[in-house]
């Protein structure tokens, strides 16, 4: 599954571990996330959304992004 997390991470200077905090997840949890390695639960995913104020869809897809940095 593609994400857009690392990205808009990096837009707000956060580190994972400040991510994994505002979050409720270890740092490892969202480097799994950020690199592909694991997907969220459907909680999380939600609860990732809600903190971005964007839509689940705008930053986690099924289909990899053209031209994307990951």
């Amino acid at each position: 599954m593609w994400n857009r997390l690392k990205i808009l991470r990096a837009e707000r200077d956060w580190s994972q571990a400040e991510l994994g905090g505002r979050l409720g997840v270890s740092r490892q949890a969202i480097n799994a996330i950020e690199t592909g390695k694991h997907d969220p639960s459907l909680p999380l995913a939600f609860k990732i959304a809600r903190l971005f104020a964007m839509p689940i869809e705008e930053i986690f897809s099924d289909v990899e992004q053209a031209g994307s940095d990951d």
